[in-house]
């Protein structure tokens, strides 16, 4: 049940970034009066980037270096991000008129939300597979502030560890 919920906090950390991320570059590119595909290539770049910040800003506050958060965000988050793009620009350019919808038009929300929708629900698979590794969104947990001089984990790699099978001091995984 562990995995489960630790899949389901890391697809929904995911999707949140993603989530801004497309959206602000589609607010960005159509402001700027861009084409559909330089707006899509600008999204899906936002996307990845507030992904890995949103991912990374934990850590860094859980005292690891940026360099080294990034360095472990790349290694967790890019198999769940890139899942999750090529899923929800995949619906969004199969809903008919999507792609030419403006911001204010409802299809274009509607659209996104069911891209979204869609989009979890293929990268959660891919987390929970990852997890149950000591993979994916499992590097990251034991740096997460909050989990203080990580004790309980003595002598364990944390790059290695399945973290979705041991307690942490707090008890419970939910918010990382």
């Amino acid at each position: 049940m562990r995995l489960n919920r630790m899949a389901a906090s890391a697809t929904l950390h995911c999707l949140t970034g993603c989530a801004i991320g497309e959206i602000a570059g589609l607010m960005i590119g159509t402001a700027l009066g861009w084409s559909a595909m330089r707006t899509m290539a600008l999204a899906i770049g936002l996307a990845f980037v507030f992904g890995y910040a949103l991912s990374s800003l934990p850590l860094v506050r859980g005292g690891l270096s940026v360099r080294r958060a990034l360095t472990l965000v790349l290694a967790a988050d890019t198999l769940s991000i890139l899942t999750m793009e090529i899923v929800d620009n995949a619906v969004v350019a199969a809903v008919p008129g999507a792609m030419d919808a403006g911001l204010t038009e409802p299809l274009f929300w509607i659209a996104m939300t069911l891209a979204l929708g869609i989009a979890f629900l293929a990268a959660y698979p891919v987390n929970a597979y990852l997890l149950a590794r000591g993979k994916g969104h499992a590097l990251t947990h034991a740096f997460h502030a909050g989990h203080g001089d990580h004790a309980g984990h003595a002598g364990h790699h944390h790059g290695e560890h399945d973290h979705s099978r041991h307690a942490h001091a707090a008890g419970t995984t939910e918010g990382h």
